[in-house]
Order: structure tokens, then C-alpha cells, then sequence
């Protein structure tokens, strides 16, 4: 059994270190599924057969060292040298193999339940949602609150809270679905969106923003116009970059292209069923749904609501709308 185990974690390595090098495409969600089933075989195989193989010995042991007791006792000898400790503890150590594997079976349950059910972390990697979320914040995900889905499947199990606009989701990136991705919801299925000169307006009406003091961005060192903005229940701040062009510069050919209009204004998308309409609040820095197309409903993580860490600056942690 050592030389299976050694094959399994060699091969765990083998992948983890493929993806850190970049020579795969890894999904951390199949790894930690993967990781859950294997220990938790070498669990199962611990509790019932291993361990109970190992107290046997232990009872045999004892046994024959209470019976070798009789028999000196019977001989007439007194001082009877008969310490099990030290090989009953050895009996019952458990080989290296299995403290790696079902040692860790528990907590790598723990893991994936809270991960795959419950809460995720995700590190910010870009500036596209400044400022809301800053270069560095270390974020938790909500995977209850739009419903439970199965892990790696993606599968919804249970309903739960609708998207809104105005929400911070995480999803799969449609162009490559193993990449996580996050933006702020601002088109639900059936809305007709538009964002001409730099102005979004949802099924004709044009969402109200107020001025704000300048921004001034430290991963760019520049000063940007901000405003506040109310998609949802909750208003929301952004940035605009008047040095940037109004129009959509390589636009790919991606799904249901047909319900969108561009221009040198901008863009209009109708959103299709079961679709979501995504964008960045640094409104012109994100690579976001004018440029790759619409986001489906089997393509949502969860909704982000909380900074946890931010170790470049710690005044980062708390919530956000």
C-alpha cells in the first residue's frame, strides 16, 4: 500500500505543480473533489480494516504477555519484566501513508464542504472594480445565495435569492470557464442595455449618478472622475477615464452577439433569457460584457460581499456594496 500511496500524492503533486507552472489548465474544485474521495477511502479502509487489523495485534500481544506472566509467576519467579507500552504503542501507530491520507480526510471534508457549499476566497488580481474592490483585496464569496449547486458540475440544487442588479457576482468566465471572473450585474435576462457616451441606461431609462470627489487610483497614480450610482437598493461608486474612446475597441464574436449594437457611441445588448449583463466599475478598464458577450445562469460562483484581507492595507477589510 505504501508504494500506491506514494504513486497518489506523486501524482497530486504532479498536477499541482504543472498548474503553478502554467503547463495545464487546473480546476481547483475537481482537485479538491478528487482529494476528498481518495482520503476518504483510505478512511473508510482505516476504520474499518487497518485499525481494527492493529488492535487485534495489540490484544494478541497482551494476551501472550499476560500468559507468559502466568507461567513465570507458576515457575516461582517474582520479578516479572513485562512493559507492553512501548511495542502496544508501535502496534498502533499509524504508517506514514495513512497519516496523509485518512489523517487528512477530515479536514480536507471540512475544506470542501465550507468551499463548495458555504463561503469561498478569492484574490482580486486587477483593477476593474475600482474602487470597489483594490488590486491585492482578499475577498469571500456567497455560494448559498443565489442557490447551492453540485461542485465541479455547477449544477443548481436549491433556488435561492435572485440576482439583482447592482450585485457583485463571481462566475466562470464564459470564454474559458476554469478562470473565475468578477463584476458588478448590471443587466437581467430580458433588459435592454446601453452605455452610449459613457452614460449606462437600463430599458430606456437612464440610472441617475452623482459627482463625487476625484479618485486617485495608487496602482495607476492618477486621478479619475467618480460617481455614485444606483443599480440596486444599495448605490454604488465608479470611475470613468475621459481620456479613453467612447466606442468598443475588439469586441469578440462570442454567443448572441446578433442582440448587440455597437458603435462610436458605444453599445446596446439586449440580454438574453437565462443571461446576465456584466461590468466593471472602473468603467473604461474592464474587459467585461461589451467586450466577451453575456454571462449564463450555469456560470455563476456566487455573490462577493466581504474584503477579509487586504495585506498591503488592512483598512481594506469590511463590506461592500
Amino acid at each position: 500500500m505504501q508504494y500506491l500511496t506514494s504513486f497518489v500524492l506523486a501524482a497530486f503533486a504532479g498536477y499541482a505543480g504543472s498548474w503553478y507552472l502554467g503547463m495545464i489548465e487546473g480546476n481547483f474544485a475537481l482537485l479538491l473533489l478528487m482529494a476528498v474521495v481518495v482520503t476518504g477511502i483510505y478512511w473508510i479502509a482505516e476504520r474499518f480494516y487497518f485499525l481494527p487489523h492493529r488492535q487485534s495485534a495489540v490484544l494478541k500481544l497482551e494476551s501472550e504477555a499476560s500468559a507468559r506472566r502466568q507461567e513465570l509467576t507458576r515457575m516461582g519467579i517474582q520479578k516479572i519484566d513485562t512493559d507492553t507500552a512501548p511495542a502496544r504503542e508501535k502496534l498502533l501507530m499509524q504508517p506514514w501513508w495513512l497519516d496523509w491520507t485518512a489523517g487528512l480526510f477530515p479536514v480536507i471534508l471540512v475544506v470542501f464542504i465550507l468551499r463548495s457549499f458555504l463561503f469561498e476566497p478569492f484574490k482580486i488580481p486587477s483593477g476593474s472594480m475600482i474602487p470597489t474592490l483594490w488590486i491585492g483585496d482578499l475577498i469571500l464569496v456567497n455560494k448559498f445565495h443565489y442557490g447551492l449547486r453540485l461542485p465541479v458540475a455547477n449544477i443548481k440544487m436549491t433556488e435561492g435569492t435572485p440576482v439583482q442588479r447592482g450585485d457583485v457576482m463571481v462566475f466562470r468566465y464564459p470564454p474559458r470557464p476554469s478562470v473565475d471572473y468578477i463584476k458588478r450585474v448590471v443587466g437581467l435576462p430580458g433588459d435592454e442595455v446601453s452605455y452610449l457616451n459613457k452614460q449606462l441606461s437600463i430599458n430606456g431609462q437612464v440610472v441617475k449618478r452623482n459627482n463625487l470627489p476625484e479618485f486617485f487610483d495608487e496602482s495607476t497614480m492618477r486621478y479619475f472622475k467618480q460617481f455614485d450610482e444606483a443599480l440596486g437598493e444599495m448605490p454604488h461608486v465608479l470611475i470613468q477615464d475621459d481620456d479613453r474612446p467612447m466606442f468598443v475597441s475588439g469586441a469578440d464574436q462570442f454567443k448572441f452577439r446578433e442582440n448587440c449594437r455597437y458603435s462610436v457611441e458605444g453599445v446596446v445588448c439586449k440580454v438574453p433569457p437565462g443571461h446576465y449583463f456584466m461590468m466593471g466599475d472602473n468603467r473604461d478598464n474592464s474587459l467585461d460584457s461589451r467586450y466577451w458577450g453575456f454571462v449564463p445562469d450555469a456560470n455563476i460562483v456566487g455573490r462577493a460581499f466581504f474584503v477579509w484581507m487586504n495585506f498591503g492595507n488592512i483598512k481594506r477589510i469590511g463590506g461592500f456594496h
